[in-house]
């Protein structure tokens, strides 16, 4: 575990394709262990993660509390607002602060920039709970769900639905390229991925034969997907733009008729919360190719993982 003792994980390219597939293979080996009746593992014994939320969460507050408690440790929570952050106190004097108190810090915030100071002063590890840019937790948890459901990862092809610069299209993106799967972006014009995202995985995808692709296309996306994921449409922050955005990514909607031009036993993923009716059907959502809840519970087994790792 000492390889990656200390780290931050601000981004999926934070580490290297061998070091994913470290947290990974530790993520089965914790749930197994708590499939077996050990729900308490004591590895982070006295250790205590500082959670600062700049936005509202429900999985990703809920699944590190849980998991720090089930590793034998303790979490201080705190929105921005109850921090001295909220009156003005700078990024780099809060980290300089925490770091002497606590043995972690993982923060769910609306600037990406506001990550990267975090880290740059902290003297702990930083973990991206997510920022406007990525959100790498739920890319560990997405792709533990994909490797459980189709007993791989490399070869196997992710499309995704709607808006391609999102936090979220971009670490599966980065995972993606990082652990040799292939991955189809259809999103609208306007709305494609950072060219800087798609610049490091065709870096990354060039050692592990992972493909990507961006169209404007859903069937071009969709055909032969042994995985077809969407994201809600307006994220938060974004409310303004909310009838624009709508508007523009309504033709990326996964229906029954969209998942029937996946692979027969394609399965269905959404990070959630969902917004039903928009991005996503009903009928999908809730029926028989829907992995989401099982995704859902993995956030839990994969963040266990990574603190043990980092922690």
């Amino acid at each position: 575990m000492s390889g990656l003792r200390g780290r931050d994980y601000i981004s999926v390219a934070s580490f290297s394709p061998a070091e994913l597939w470290s947290v990974l293979e530790l993520s089965r080996e914790l749930k197994l262990r708590a499939y077996s009746g050990e729900r308490v593992i004591p590895l982070l014994s006295g250790k205590t993660l500082m959670l600062i939320f700049q936005k509202p969460s429900t999985r990703t507050r809920v699944s590190f509390e849980v998991a720090m408690k089930q590793l034998g440790g303790f979490t201080v929570t705190a929105n921005w607002t109850e921090l001295q952050l909220g009156r003005g106190e700078t990024v780099a004097d809060t980290a300089r602060n925490l770091s002497r108190y606590v043995d972690g810090i993982a923060a769910r915030v609306y600037s990406h920039r506001d990550l990267v100071e975090l880290a740059e002063y902290a003297t702990v590890p930083v973990i991206n709970a997510l920022s406007d840019l990525e959100h790498p937790v739920q890319a560990l948890a997405d792709f533990f769900t994909i490797w459980e459901k189709r007993g791989r990862v490399h070869g196997v092809k992710v499309a995704f639905l709607g808006d391609g610069a999102d936090n979220v299209a971009h670490s599966l993106i980065l995972m993606a390229a990082s652990l040799g799967a292939k991955i189809s972006i259809a999103t609208a014009g306007g709305y494609e991925p950072s060219p800087r995202i798609l610049e490091i995985a065709e870096e990354r995808a060039r050692s592990t034969g992972a493909e990507i692709d961006v169209t404007h296309d859903v069937e071009h996306a969709v055909l032969g997907a042994d995985v077809v994921y969407t994201d809600v449409w307006v994220s938060m922050g974004q409310e303004a733009e909310a009838e624009r955005r709508i508007r523009d990514l309504s033709p990326y909607r996964v229906t029954k008729e969209v998942m029937a031009m996946a692979k027969p036993d394609a399965i269905f993923m959404h990070c959630l919360p969902a917004k039903r009716g928009y991005e996503v059907v009903d009928e999908v959502i809730d029926g028989p190719q829907s992995v989401v809840w099982d995704q859902a519970e993995n956030r839990l087994h994969t963040q266990k993982a990574l603190l043990a790792l980092l922690l």
